[in-house]
């Protein structure tokens, strides 16, 4: 993990957890379709192409809406140079608000478009030379790197980076089953915790340096 200082771990962690929060948040949601776990939705997407095409349409939006979210996302992000941080959550924040205000005028449909935006721009946070350096996400790459760095610490080698993967995962992990909780108990009230936390998290983003 390129995030070789605490003040970078932490703050990645801290986007793992709103990301895992706004996914367990959308699954319930959305019927056991994720908002930011794009290979469960492709597995879907595949199920319902071989067994039912008919329900392939809501699997496959959802990729593409990803995608896009994906692309704006970086777009924003070139365009803001050494604001990058910031002006990606920005971004997230802004959708995450209307996502809020779609669920709070019961447009289902427009709300879950949103927050697939809102994840695949998250992904743009950590770049370094127009690469993304840490998926915010999804976990798997981040289970393997783990399970490296614990062979290696098996092995003798003095390398503990794998812990910053384990810190990445739990903050996921964390996240999600808070969200969960929030939305069996508050569910109107959810999707504006999740605002309001990106919009701390674009306060923070100023202070944390460029991996660049």
């Amino acid at each position: 993990m390129i995030l070789n200082d605490r003040q970078r771990r932490t703050f990645a962690m801290a986007l793992a957890a709103m990301a895992g929060f706004v996914d367990s948040v959308g699954f319930l949601s959305a019927h056991g379709y994720f908002v930011s776990f794009m290979s469960g939705n492709t597995t879907r997407l595949g199920v319902a192409l071989g067994t039912s095409p008919a329900d392939a349409l809501v699997p496959a939006l959802l990729i593409l809406g990803f995608v896009v979210g994906v692309t704006a996302g970086a777009l924003v992000s070139q365009c803001a140079g050494a604001l990058r941080k910031p002006a990606v959550l920005a971004l997230v924040t802004t959708l995450l608000l209307a996502a809020s205000l779609a669920r709070a005028f019961d447009h289902h449909a427009m709300m879950m478009g949103c927050l697939v935006l809102a994840m695949g721009a998250l992904n743009n946070t950590f770049q370094r030379d127009g690469e993304v350096t840490v998926g915010l996400t999804y976990m798997t790459g981040a289970l393997v790197k783990l399970g490296i760095g614990l062979a290696g610490q098996l092995s003798g080698q003095r390398n503990r980076s794998w812990t910053s993967w384990a810190q990445l995962w739990t903050g996921l992990l964390a996240g999600a089953v808070l969200g969960a909780l929030l939305q069996d108990r508050l569910p109107l009230a959810c999707l504006w915790i999740a605002t309001a936390w990106g919009a701390m998290m674009v306060a923070i983003a100023f202070k944390v340096p460029s991996e660049s």
